[in-house]
């Protein structure tokens, strides 16, 4: 494996663990912040649906975490009727990834 693509893996796997971590901070431990090393940011509530966001900061991007709406027509929303704890993040207004019930599923740009 070249540098590159080990420097690359490590900062997916950075990624995924403070994907991970906001998850199951805002939908198991059911926290109102979410804690990032030294940094916290609080969870928020959307007005119509009540369900959990946080606007975080992690490598120099800021992210949205957005609980699954379960009133929509996506797969992700037929896993979160069925009872999944599911969470979308977006950079920017785009979806990167997801995670349902502990697992990750990126996404790629088109």
């Amino acid at each position: 494996m070249t540098k590159e693509a080990e420097n690359s893996e490590a900062e997916k796997s950075d990624v995924d663990a403070a994907l991970l971590s906001v998850w199951r901070q805002a939908l198991l431990e059911h926290k109102k912040r979410v804690t990032l090393g030294d940094d916290s940011y609080p969870i928020q509530r959307t007005a119509k649906n009540k369900l959990a966001q946080v606007d975080f900061d992690f490598a120099g991007q800021r992210i949205r975490a957005l609980e699954q709406n379960p009133a929509t027509a996506s797969r992700w929303a037929e896993l979160a009727r069925k009872g999944a704890k599911v969470m979308q993040f977006l950079i920017a207004g785009r979806y990167i990834a997801a995670i349902s019930d502990g697992k990750i599923t990126h996404f790629t740009r088109k």
